[in-house]
């Protein structure tokens, strides 16, 4: 591996870090005062992503790598708002991920841009588990952000995308349970000894 490699790898970590100054501009344009970055969004779809997979009997592991490389595109695309996409042409996410993974050592290349082709074509149990995480993702935040905002058709189009069982199940929960239930009920029992 040569230096120009690791050059590649580096710039790659340095472009990530775009991820978290860029906002996420749907809530932008729902009146959120100050959203979410596309971090802050990708680190809990990966998680969401953990959680539907080990409920669903894929692997969560794999379902979390996936949806922590699923947005890395929008460090050179953004975070195009819906109605805006009506209007662009834009690159697709295989040819961001090629651009973004030239010059680098040729297994990270290959890792890179893996996941991105398994979460894009959702044909495994993992790439299903990570695109529903990232729509329930989006739901939970506009569970959050209601009070703020109207957030509602966020929720609607997110809550019609789901495909698994257990994304649907715990959207439905979302919708009804308080944001903030799990620490009142914390604050109110008593720790395990």
């Amino acid at each position: 591996m040569g230096e120009q490699q690791d050059v590649r790898a580096l710039d790659y970590l340095y472009e990530a870090g775009l991820l978290k100054r860029y906002k996420r501009t749907g809530w932008v344009v729902a009146g959120v005062p100050d959203p979410e970055s596309i971090a802050d969004h990708s680190h809990r779809t990966a998680i969401v992503a953990a959680v539907i997979a080990e409920l669903e009997g894929a692997s969560a592991e794999r379902a979390a790598f996936l949806a922590l490389f699923h947005d890395t595109q929008e460090t050179r695309l953004t975070d195009i708002p819906y109605i805006g996409k009506r209007y662009l042409k834009a690159s697709s996410n295989a040819e961001v991920t090629a651009d973004q993974t030239v010059g680098m050592p040729e297994g990270l290349a290959r890792l890179i841009g893996g996941a991105e082709a398994e979460y894009e074509a959702k044909e495994s149990a993992e790439a299903r588990c990570a695109k529903d995480a990232d729509k329930l993702e989006c739901l939970l935040q506009a569970v959050e952000y209601r009070d703020q905002a109207d957030t509602q058709a966020w929720i609607d189009t997110s809550l019609a995308a789901l495909k698994t069982d257990s994304a649907q199940r715990l959207a439905k929960l979302a919708l009804d349970r308080s944001p903030l239930a799990w620490m009142h009920e914390a604050r109110d029992s008593k720790p395990p000894k």
